[in-house]
């Protein structure tokens, strides 16, 4: 299945949740904004959302938080 990940065309396998995208790209997910089809994912609601679905065709923007000074 096709997804967009951060502006790239991605092949995933059907099936793949949010949470499992997050473990194949080895992305922590504590330390990364979500955006999900132009929806930024709050932390609030992010247990309802790590379980669900990919679609073919969903588009995902992730960005991850860097600490230092």
């Amino acid at each position: 299945m096709r997804i967009v990940v951060n502006g790239q065309d991605r092949e995933v396998p059907s099936g793949t949740t949010l949470g499992g995208l997050m473990e194949l790209l080895k992305v922590d997910p504590r330390r990364v904004v979500v955006e999900f089809n132009r929806e930024i994912i709050n932390r609030s609601s992010w247990e309802e959302h790590v379980s669900r679905e990919l679609k073919e065709g969903d588009a995902l923007e992730l960005v991850q938080l860097v600490g230092g000074g």
